[in-house]
């Protein structure tokens, strides 16, 4: 954990915002806070790190703030709130958050969490990456060139099925809903056509597997989206 991380904290209670602005102060963070959704889209920046979010808030709600920071950044996003209902949380985790925590919490679990969200995403974004290459397992691609070899074995991928295993290989321990994977490639908002997203993964499961039929690359996690195999 990077000593510097900063923390954007979206959380319309004046108490709780305080004490969680207080807490991580205290243990090293750089703090931001947003009261509302609509402050929240305003103050998010290349700089923040990881968000704690609200999800009952004024103006936009939290799912809708989270679905906009996700067509920005894979940043880890920790959801907060006070209800416990396991239908809300699949449903925060398929829109895009990486981890959820009820309220009233423990602050050593708190930051337990926030630590461990921290770990996983510097440990990416340090994947091994020089001059524009991007390399996991035996699969190496040329950012730029959009090839892609397996083995050594040259693989070709059409400009759409590249930007998804580029995406999927920058954040290998990152799982990534459908909506995430359309709304980066495509550019657009997802409107629930999920054949497309399964089709190209297919494609790109077949085209790997035709180079090194011995190697599992991507994998399908259930109910919320995709992300590498360890």
């Amino acid at each position: 954990m990077k000593q510097s991380d900063t923390i954007l904290v979206i959380e319309d209670d004046n108490d709780i915002s305080n004490m969680i602005c207080d807490l991580l102060e205290q243990n090293g963070y750089i703090v931001k806070l947003a009261y509302s959704g609509t402050e929240a889209l305003l103050v998010f920046d290349h700089e923040t790190d990881l968000v704690l979010l609200d999800l009952m808030l004024p103006g936009l709600a939290g799912e809708q703030v989270l679905q906009e920071i996700r067509k920005k950044s894979n940043i880890p996003v920790i959801g907060l709130s006070a209800k416990s209902d396991k239908a809300v949380t699949i449903n925060l985790l398929k829109t895009g958050a990486d981890d959820y925590i009820v309220k009233p919490f423990n602050n050593d679990e708190l930051l337990a969490r926030i630590e461990v969200q921290l770990r996983r995403y510097h440990q990416s974004s340090s994947h091994p990456q020089e001059n524009n290459k991007l390399i996991y397992k035996d699969i190496s691609i040329e950012t730029e060139t959009y090839s892609v070899l397996v083995s050594d074995i040259p693989v070709s991928l059409t400009k759409r099925e590249f930007l998804i295993l580029e995406l999927l290989m920058r954040y290998p321990k990152k799982v990534f809903t459908k909506s995430n994977l359309y709304e980066h490639v495509w550019n657009e908002e997802f409107y629930g056509d999920e054949n497309t997203i399964n089709v190209h993964i297919s494609n790109i499961r077949a085209k790997l597997a035709k180079a090194n039929p011995t190697e599992e690359y991507i994998q399908t996690v259930w109910g919320i989206g995709f992300k590498m195999c360890e």
